[in-house]
């Protein structure tokens, strides 16, 4: 039986690692901000919250990434308009904006998975139909040569065909001309009787 590591990472957690460092970077935070929320929350270390971000978790999300860099410059103009506005009111923009943030990210990880899935079944599709067109490929190449062998067959029979009806006609003549000449022979020849009472064949 496979025993789990206690250190192991959950699903969860990681899912939990990726919306906080988006989020961080969404809102021109740092990572190591991030891996220091993360930390705190899973009772893990920063470093060992940021060695599992960069050797597995960001993998799945680049386009997590450049999604929320994206809206990390969008939501920096749209500050930059509204600075005056955040003055008059700033504690309620800030938790507003960051519970937004949360649920924005939440939405978009899980598109973003869905996406990835997607894509895999799609590839998937893509590859088992390839494969299916080579072995089609390959069995009508096999019907063409299995076609070419068949011609080459009843070719051959017919030679052959053809062969044995010269032999017959060959053989045919060979007995005519045998007979013809035994009957030839058999004309040249006569027989007579000899002083002592016996036949003896003499030549014409």
């Amino acid at each position: 039986m496979t025993s789990t590591r206690q250190d192991a990472w959950t699903q969860d957690e990681d899912l939990l690692l990726a919306e906080v460092v988006l989020r961080h970077i969404r809102e021109g935070g740092t990572q190591l901000g991030a891996f220091e929320e993360v930390g705190r929350t899973l009772s893990r270390t920063a470093a060992a919250c940021g060695f599992r971000w960069n050797s597995y978790v960001r993998k799945q999300y680049k386009s997590g990434i450049e999604l929320a860099k994206k809206q990390r410059k969008e939501l920096k103009k749209q500050n930059n308009g509204e600075q005056l506005q955040e003055k008059q009111a700033p504690e309620t923009t800030e938790i507003t904006t960051s519970q937004s943030s949360e649920l924005h990210l939440r939405d978009v990880i899980r598109f973003l998975e869905e996406y990835e899935k997607t894509e895999k079944e799609l590839q998937s599709v893509v590859q088992e139909n390839q494969s299916l067109n080579n072995q089609i490929s390959k069995l009508q190449e096999q019907v063409k040569a299995l076609k070419a062998e068949n011609n080459t067959l009843e070719n051959n029979i017919q030679l052959i065909e053809e062969d044995y009806k010269a032999l017959i006609e060959i053989m045919e003549r060979a007995r005519k001309m045998v007979v013809l000449q035994e009957d030839e022979r058999s004309k040249k020849v006569k027989f007579q009787m000899d002083r002592n009472g016996n036949l003896e064949r003499v030549e014409k």
